[in-house]
């Protein structure tokens, strides 16, 4: 099958920023490996030590799955596939902030202003029987941490990343780099929803200061402008449904 026009923009642009990536791995303050130990971030601990918490809020919202927005409209990545099964809840991304799902989920909000370099939170639903084909992210700057919440059966539900799997397990950490190439699946009968954060890799001058520009740069294209208006529809559309929160 031939490459669309997004596609060849998107290997295109993935070439031309290959030296900055190699400036960002040679800066890198942490492991440049697909699998990272989350303990050197001490952020994770406590989302790991609340997460049924987290959960709690969690089950919630999401009483509302069918109303979500489909991931792609969520995630602020061009490489996002355009799945509509695929669903997220919404915190924050790339300067976007929605302070009314902040306000329906407080102790997890509350918890996401103690990450360090939070650039993306949202709640990630992977439906039954899904699969996210390969793919890999545009920049390593960036950091993809889960947290399990919702992993009915841990041996059917997995990630690949460049070429080591890992599986989900609920109240557990997965903390890996997308920019290999990556892919998941969900052989459940269950929904897998995981916490799902960017941060930004920590790194020394001048890495740290490419990293902060690529970032900031990436909050103001057109795509993320969209992103935000889509959302904030949305948002008014559940508090038509349910009200606003609290």
């Amino acid at each position: 099958m031939s490459k669309s026009l997004r596609d060849h923009t998107y290997d295109a642009a993935v070439r031309l920023l290959s030296p900055l990536e190699q400036l960002v791995a040679r800066t890198s303050l942490v492991s440049t490996e697909p699998f990272l130990d989350p303990r050197e971030f001490a952020w994770t601990r406590p989302l790991e030590e609340n997460w049924q918490t987290i959960r709690a809020e969690m089950n919630a919202v999401l009483v509302h799955c069918d109303d979500l927005p489909a991931f792609h409209e969520n995630s602020f990545d061009v490489a996002a596939t355009s799945d509509e099964r695929r669903r997220a809840f919404f915190f924050c991304g790339y300067g976007v902030r929605s302070e009314a799902n902040r306000a329906r989920c407080p102790e997890t909000a509350a918890l996401l202003d103690r990450v360090s370099g939070l650039v993306t939170a949202m709640f990630a639903i992977l439906p039954p029987g899904e699969r996210v084909p390969p793919r890999r992210g545009l920049w390593n700057g960036v950091l993809r941490y889960h947290l399990g919440l919702r992993v009915a059966d841990p041996r059917r539900c997995g990630i690949q990343v460049g070429g080591l799997t890992r599986h989900w397990h609920e109240g557990e950490s997965l903390l890996f780099d997308d920019s290999y190439r990556h892919r998941a699946w969900n052989d459940s009968e269950s929904a897998r929803v995981v916490l799902f954060l960017d941060v930004l890799r920590p790194c020394r001058f001048p890495g740290s200061w490419v990293n902060h520009a690529f970032v900031g740069a990436a909050s103001r294209p057109p795509f993320v402008t969209d992103a935000g208006r889509k959302h904030r529809a949305w948002e008014r559309g559940l508090a038509a449904q349910v009200g606003n929160p609290n």
